[in-house]
């Protein structure tokens, strides 16, 4: 966590919290780890906006709960190559392109979500929301500090 000045652009506080490597992490894992880092840097007091940045294309996956269904696979976990080859096959390349700019690959969260419906179906069938690890970093610090509006209205 880095807490700045924006009017000086000078860093007033920092920290950092350890979270694990691999290609297939617990979300909690990244939960456990801000909510360290946030306490280390002093919590919100005096912060006047909050950001969360983070890598893409990992895959979270939740239940109408909010509840992490499996651990997420990451953008370098390239168990779902074949899924971009089929998303491929099924659509066309000429649509995917034109409709999205990019071409499939084992790095895409949409690759990974066609993964965990041909290979773990009883878990895809109770997936009620798909984030990124920060979406989720964010939805939770919304969850878990109801408050937080009040420093952006105070």
């Amino acid at each position: 966590m880095v807490a700045f000045d924006t009017n000086t652009k000078q860093i007033i506080r920092e920290s950092r919290a350890p979270h694990p490597n691999g290609t297939e992490v617990d979300p909690e894992a990244w939960w456990s780890a801000l909510v360290a880092a946030i306490q280390d840097c002093g919590g919100f007091d005096g912060v006047s906006a909050i950001s969360i940045a983070g890598q893409q294309h990992g895959m979270v996956l939740l239940d109408s709960e909010g509840n992490v269904l499996r651990d997420a696979l990451l953008w370098n976990d390239t168990r779902s190559g074949p899924e971009a080859q089929e998303l491929i096959e099924k659509f066309g390349l000429d649509f995917l392109t034109e409709n999205t700019g990019l071409v499939p690959v084992a790095s895409f969260t949409a690759t990974k979500v066609l993964w965990v419906k041909n290979h773990e179906p009883e878990i895809a069938k109770k997936v009620a929301a798909v984030c990124l690890p920060h979406d989720y970093l964010s939805w939770r610090i919304s969850e878990h500090y109801p408050d937080i509006n009040k420093i952006f209205t105070d």
